[in-house]
C-alpha cells in the first residue's frame, strides 16, 4: 500500500472533517495533484504538502497532525521492505539494549532523480562525509519536518467535546431568556508541546559529531515552542539565546564564540550537577524530555555522574541517550560512563546520521503521557 492515491485522500479528508476541518472536493483533488510534485515515499514532504493545502486555521494544526500520524504511519511502515527488516535485526543483534526505530526507506522512481545519492548521504556516517556531503547532510536536518507531540496538563479550558461538565459556565449559560433550555457546557485537559532539554557533548571525542547535533539542536529549536540548550566539555554553557536566530550559519558562528571549552576534556557529572544545581528548577517545569548527546567517555568521578545522573532522571519526563558509538555494528555500552548512566536512561539511540536523528525525531513524535 502507498499514499497518493484517490481513494486514500478521499478516506484521509473525511477523517480530517470529523474533526472540524473544512476540506473541499477541490482541495482534495489538489491533493492528489501535488504528488506530482513530491515523492510520495518521503513522509516529511507528503507531510508538508498536504498540511499546506488542508490547514487555514493556525488552530486546526494539531488535529491534522493527529490524523496525519493516525492514517499515515501505517502506510509508510509497511513500505519497509523484508531485506530493510533483515538488515536492521543484523544490525541490532549484539546490542539488544539500544532501541533502533526502523528507516522509512522505499526504492522507487524517485532515485533516478538524484533522491539515491541524497539517501546515501543520510545513510553515511557523519565522520566519514566531506565537506560538500556535510553541507548535504545540514540542508537535510534544517528541512526535516517534526510532529511534535502533544500532553494534557492538569489546567482544565473549555473543550465542545469535553469528557467533564463545566458547571460554571453551564451555570453561567442558564441566566438569560434561554434559561429554560439549559445547555451543558464541556471541559477537558488543556494540551501543550512538551518542552525539550539538550545537552550536547563537545569534547575531543565528540569533535566528529557535535557541529552536526547543534544545527539539530537548531532544527528543534525553529519546531517545538520551548526548547532549551546546552553544551558541555569541562563545564556547562547555556546557548539557548545563541540557537534563537533563524539563520542556522549565523547561529552557529554566535555558539562558536559562546562556547569556550571546544574540544576539551570531558566531565559530564559536573555538567549535570551544574545543571541540576542552576537550572532544574526553572526548566524542568512541564515535565520536558532531555536528550544528552555523549558517546559516554568521561575523565570525571564515575560516583558523582551516577547522582547526577539519578537526580536529573527524577526531573523530567524521560531521558534519551544518544550514542554516535551506538550505530556501530557489535557496539556494547562498555566505558564506565555509559555503564554509569544506563540505570537512568529510558531510551538509548545511535546518532551518527540522518538516518539516526530521523529515529530520534520519531521517537520525540511519540513521546506523550500526562504531567
Amino acid at each position: 500500500m502507498r499514499p497518493g492515491s484517490v481513494k486514500d485522500l478521499a478516506s484521509f479528508a473525511d477523517a480530517l472533517r470529523g474533526r472540524g476541518l473544512t476540506i473541499t472536493p477541490d482541495q482534495v483533488g489538489d491533493m492528489a495533484k501535488s504528488f506530482v510534485y513530491v515523492d510520495a515515499a518521503d513522509r516529511d514532504q507528503v507531510y508538508a504538502a498536504l498540511r499546506a493545502l488542508s490547514i487555514t486555521d493556525p488552530g486546526h494544526r494539531r488535529l491534522y497532525d493527529e490524523e496525519f500520524r493516525k492514517f499515515f504511519e501505517g502506510i509508510y511502515r509497511s513500505m519497509a521492505t523484508a531485506e530493510q527488516h533483515s538488515r536492521l535485526a543484523t544490525a541490532t543483534e549484539h546490542r539488544p539494549i539500544i532501541e533502533t526505530i526502523p528507516e522509512e526507506e522505499v526504492e522507487d522512481a524517485s532515485s533516478q532523480t538524484g533522491a539515491s545519492a541524497v539517501e546515501n548521504v543520510a545513510a553515511r556516517d557523519f565522520a566519514s562525509l566531506d565537506d560538500d556531503d556535510l553541507a548535504q547532510a545540514r540542508r537535510m536536518v534544517n528541512s526535516m519536518f517534526w510532529q511534535p507531540s502533544d500532553f494534557k496538563t492538569r489546567r482544565w479550558a473549555p473543550e465542545r467535546a469535553g469528557r467533564r461538565p463545566d458547571l460554571r459556565r453551564t451555570l453561567h449559560g442558564a441566566i438569560g431568556p434561554e434559561g429554560d433550555l439549559l445547555k451543558i457546557a464541556m471541559k477537558d485537559r488543556r494540551t501543550r508541546q512538551r518542552p525539550l532539554i539538550v545537552i550536547a557533548d563537545i569534547s575531543g571525542s565528540m569533535e566528529k559529531y557535535a557541529e552536526m547535533f547543534l544545527v539539530f539542536a537548531h532544527a528543534a529549536q525553529q519546531r517545538i515552542d520551548h526548547v532549551e540548550v546546552f553544551t558541555f566539555s569541562t563545564h556547562l554553557t547555556r546557548i539557548t539565546p545563541d540557537l534563537q536566530r533563524r539563520d542556522p550559519k549565523v547561529a552557529l558562528s554566535k555558539v562558536s564564540t559562546t562556547v569556550t571549552d571546544w574540544s576539551g576534556g570531558t566531565k559530564i557529572g559536573e555538567a549535570l550537577a551544574e545543571w541540576n544545581k542552576n537550572w532544574s528548577r526553572r526548566l524542568a517545569r512541564g515535565r520536558p524530555v532531555a536528550l544528552i548527546l555523549s558517546d559516554g567517555w568521561d575523565c570525571g568521578d564515575p560516583e558523582l555522574l551516577r547522582e547526577e545522573m539519578s537526580r536529573l532522571s527524577r526531573s523530567v519526563h524521560k531521558v534519551l541517550w544518544l550514542n554516535p558509538l551506538a550505530a556501530r555494528s557489535g557496539y556494547e555500552p562498555a566505558t564506565q560512563g555509559m555503564k554509569v548512566v544506563l540505570p537512568h536512561v529510558d531510551h538509548l539511540l545511535p546518532a551518527a546520521s540522518i538516518h539516526d536523528l530521523r529515529g530520534v525525531v520519531r521517537l520525540l513524535e511519540s513521546v506523550t503521557g500526562e504531567r
